[in-house]
């Protein structure tokens, strides 16, 4: 059997994940993951050691989220970026905070990485879409696990139900979890963070002259999504107060979302990668149809 045949298969067309993963409203939902998974100490202390994220976080945030729809939406290509991820974290390696020698590739810190993705997205789902049902829940989380195949990730160092899920995730979070400064850099609100590169030239131009103002505020709103889409148990577990009045106000930016992102057509709700996988899936099914 060739390496190709081997290779596990992202989700199926028509599941949760179909629907969900390349939503824009999910880019709500992003930092709120990312800021879980480094405050694993190990996790942490790779990112802070090894990531571009201070002095490149734009080119990082655009490889990141097209490495996560390529995962759900890639078809062949999805083995292939799961190969290219091991690959890119194999010489990722070092000591943490705590004095542990670590490796980006040992087993229980590469699957908190991709763990924390189903609590985000389970949370984040009651703000700004339908609260999933409980078989949309096992769906999501069954497909959960069939992308970490896509990474590497084997059945044994993850959860296979949501059964086990819960005591293994409250588990991290009570022997592992806790702030660092990569946590610190991700929901401060007065650190300097460079004018977006990309995009057409004369945006850039502007985004830069108009920067010294867009920052603050924009820091701002970044450290709410963070804590607010933050499951409370993980943000309890990092230290992030959270008060009643941002919850409040959480409730009110996702009853916005909830009426405004499904109006919107596909161009606009769909991030292009997933956009086009859509396409190609009803045309493809429309010539299944012709054909019969």
């Amino acid at each position: 059997m060739s390496r190709r045949e081997c290779a596990p298969a992202p989700p199926s067309p028509g599941g949760v994940l179909w629907s969900l993963a390349g939503d824009v409203r999910m880019l709500l939902t992003l930092p709120a993951a990312l800021t879980m998974q480094v405050a694993h100490p190990a996790v942490g202390a790779g990112v802070d050691e090894h990531s571009v994220f201070r002095t490149d976080p734009w080119g990082r945030g655009e490889r990141s989220l097209r490495s996560l729809q390529l995962w759900v939406y890639g078809g062949d290509q999805a083995a292939r970026e799961g190969r290219r991820l091991r690959e890119l974290h194999k010489k990722i390696q070092g000591t943490d905070a705590t004095g542990r020698r670590y490796h980006a590739l040992t087993p229980a810190y590469y699957a908190w990485v991709h763990a924390t993705g189903y609590p985000v997205y389970a949370h984040a789902q009651q703000y700004i879409g339908r609260p999933f049902t409980e078989a949309q829940h096992r769906k999501l989380y069954a497909e959960w696990l069939q992308v970490g195949r896509i990474l590497g990730i084997r059945d044994r160092d993850m959860p296979q139900s949501i059964e086990e899920f819960w005591p293994y995730y409250r588990k991290v979070l009570a022997d592992e979890i806790r702030s660092n400064v990569v946590v610190e850099d991700l929901v401060a609100t007065d650190r300097p963070v460079p004018a977006p590169d990309r995009g057409p030239l004369p945006l850039r131009f502007l985004l830069r002259a108009l920067w010294p103002v867009l920052l603050p505020p924009l820091a701002r709103f970044r450290r709410f999504v963070t804590i607010g889409f933050m499951p409370p148990d993980a943000r309890e577990a990092i230290g992030l107060d959270w008060t009643d009045e941002q919850e409040l106000a959480l409730r009110r930016l996702g009853r916005v979302v909830r009426v405004v992102v499904p109006l919107l057509p596909e161009r606009l709700r769909y991030l292009p990668l997933a956009r086009r996988a859509r396409a190609d899936f009803r045309r493809s099914a429309a010539r299944g149809k012709r054909s019969q």
